[in-house]
């Protein structure tokens, strides 16, 4: 699936001195806070995170007394969807005009109907709504069905992304697999999907030095520096 990326960082987190003696948790408390957020430097929601501390040698920061930073490495699962591309999640929700989806378990997605190609007739049976191919009667899109879909935007404010079934090589996963219907996801990539769906994977290495300051409980002003504030 696209839309993740790991990102190596180095960044200096600061805690307060109550927190001397058992550095090591502030600090991943401190992380913690920042999962499932978008985050502006990072460009894309934290999934999840590995650091390592490398500067036992801590000192208190002029300008964010009594604080003192913790040089950290870190690396990040970013989830960051871009328009155009693929994302593969579970139907929670359908109606005849749209369709409702949860991404990696914690992102909501729509299609609305005016997304959703002619060739799907919404049809109901047994009290089930679905979608069902016209060309293909066994390519069906129901409640709890795995599809893959087109990113047309994403709100990071609230993590809601509005998705397309418009392209010929989106619908459910399993009847695109099945019927080799390859679209832009890679082999490998379904491998994984298959494996670990609902879960997160880690994809694309990309970059990133990024100095970083955290604060573990009130984080008062400071003049500019080469840090920066994460909140």
């Amino acid at each position: 699936m696209e839309g993740l990326k790991v990102s190596d960082a180095n960044m200096v987190v600061y805690v307060h001195p109550s927190k001397s003696k058992k550095v090591s948790q502030a600090v991943l408390r401190e992380l913690g806070a920042m999962l499932l957020k978008f985050d502006e430097k990072f460009e894309g929601v934290l999934l999840a995170y590995e650091a390592k501390i490398i500067d036992k040698n801590a000192k208190i920061l002029s300008g964010v007394h009594p604080y003192f930073g913790v040089t950290i490495k870190a690396k990040l699962l970013l989830f960051s969807p871009k328009p155009n591309m693929l994302l593969e999640g579970k139907v929670v929700k359908l109606r005849q005009e749209s369709i409702h989806v949860i991404v990696l378990g914690f992102a909501s997605a729509v299609i609305t109907y005016e997304d959703i190609r002619d060739e799907f007739k919404h049809r109901t049976k047994h009290g089930e709504e679905m979608f069902v191919s016209r060309a293909h009667k066994h390519h069906v899109i129901k409640v709890g069905t795995m599809i893959r879909f087109l990113v047309k935007s994403f709100d990071e404010e609230i993590l809601h992304i509005s998705g397309s079934l418009v392209p010929s090589h989106t619908g459910s996963i399993h009847w695109l697999e099945k019927n080799s219907v390859e679209g832009s996801v890679s082999m490998s990539s379904k491998k994984k999907m298959r494996e670990n769906e609902g879960g997160v994977m880690l994809q694309d290495s990309v970059g990133t030095d990024v100095n970083a300051v955290i604060l573990n409980d009130h984080q008062p002003k400071t003049k500019k520096q080469k840090t920066t504030r994460i909140s």
